[in-house]
């Protein structure tokens, strides 16, 4: 039986870094970086049985340093990338590598390890993305169509395109492109957007967000003060090839038309401090969750902006076996369609399970009405739409 209440697993160090494993469309997994200083850090595969509402997990040792972001191949189950903190020489460093991890844990399982002989496997270290000369890894994003052959890594005020030759054991740098201005300027986060054929990525920097064409490396478009301070975070809309989304240290969440810049289309302002994330849901895209430092987690219907403003068109034979359970609801009539009275934008929900900063929310990659979120110590909530919205977007 479905059940809208949130399942809470915690994780015993602080962490920052969650992502759905994208490759894996049957289970529902998230993976989790730790960052601890004093111990070997980890990456959590965190498999959800939501028949039994039950959290099963492996361990993978991540012996190199603190995870700052994770992210997975669209196309390998086994395969994640990592941005990670390394001392060297009283410097500190963030690298990034890609990683397989071992064969039995490629894919979602729901059996229950047994404990006595879930030994923490480790990592296998497929290739280094070399940042020696472009500086600080912010984030590494994959072809979102891809093969899982072509990745984009920020680094400082980089943009580095790498291809991952046969097996992922090497990684060459096929093409770069650098932030010109005053000051040092630096990437904060960065989205590859699905549409036009991935040729497309948006950046972060301070308060600005730019669009650039991965096949020229140059710059498409441009938006500076996007936000009044620190720009975090950013999302296409899945379904809306000119519709991103972004979030910062302003609190607010702003929604654009990146054909044109001067103005959001619409801005949230539901969150008491910084939002760390925004993420669009893959199927349903008026549905929008994100994350703050105020501990709260939001989900949004932004039913004006979706592809689907106007609720969906259903025929009239299909409607006619619902309408007596409908009879409350208004129903427009356009012959030969009907049209259910659009939803207005609102806040949905907030989830109030996290005492810490949110720094990561994530939507499953399996199962659309299920998003993770994780807070600084170690709290990791899954939790569902609720059932009344589900419903009302399906029926």
């Amino acid at each position: 039986m479905e059940d809208d209440a949130p399942v809470i697993y915690g994780l015993e160090f602080q962490a920052r870094a969650l992502t759905p494993q994208t490759a894996e469309t049957d289970a529902i997994r998230f993976l989790v970086g730790t960052q601890s200083l004093r111990y070997d850090n980890q990456i959590h595969i965190i498999d959800f049985d939501d028949e039994n509402n039950i959290i099963n997990k492996n361990v993978l040792l991540h012996q190199v340093g603190e995870i700052w972001h994770i992210s997975t191949s669209p196309a390998d189950k086994g395969v994640l990338a990592t941005c990670y903190n390394k001392t060297s020489d009283t410097k500190v460093m963030t690298c990034a590598a890609v990683w397989r991890m071992p064969k039995e844990l490629e894919s979602g399982s729901h059996e229950s390890p047994d404990d006595s002989s879930s030994n923490t496997q480790t990592l296998e270290l497929l290739c280094h993305l070399d940042n020696t000369a472009h500086g600080n890894m912010a984030c590494v994003m994959w072809e979102p169509m891809g093969d899982g052959k072509k990745i984009i890594s920020l680094a400082d005020n980089n943009i580095l395109l790498w291809d991952l030759e046969e097996s992922s054991a090497k990684a060459v740098l096929s093409s770069s492109a650098a932030l010109e201005g005053k000051g040092q300027l630096k990437f904060t986060s960065g989205r590859w957007s699905p549409h036009h054929n991935c040729t497309q990525i948006a950046t972060a920097n301070d308060t600005t967000v730019r669009g650039w064409d991965t096949r020229s490396m140059r710059q498409i478009y441009c938006i500076e003060n996007a936000h009044g301070q620190l720009v975090r975070d950013l999302d296409f809309n899945p379904n809306k090839q000119y519709y991103l989304a972004s979030c910062g240290d302003d609190c607010k969440v702003k929604f654009w038309d990146t054909r044109n810049v001067t103005e959001p289309v619409k801005t949230l302002e539901e969150h008491s401090h910084w939002v760390w994330n925004v993420r669009y849901n893959h199927s349903h895209d008026q549905l929008i969750l994100t994350g703050s430092s105020d501990s709260r987690v939001i989900l949004s219907n932004m039913v004006s902006i979706s592809s689907e403003p106007f609720g969906h068109m259903v025929d009239d034979d299909e409607l006619s076996d619902q309408e007596d359970q409908h009879q409350e609801e208004k129903i427009f009539v356009y012959r030969p369609f009907r049209i259910k009275e659009p939803l207005q934008d609102s806040v949905i929900a907030t989830y109030e399970e996290h005492e810490d900063s949110v720094y990561a929310v994530e939507w499953s990659s399996a199962d659309p009405w299920l998003f993770a979120s994780l807070s600084y110590d170690g709290r990791l909530v899954i939790n569902r739409v609720p059932r009344a919205l589900k419903y009302h977007i399906l029926l």
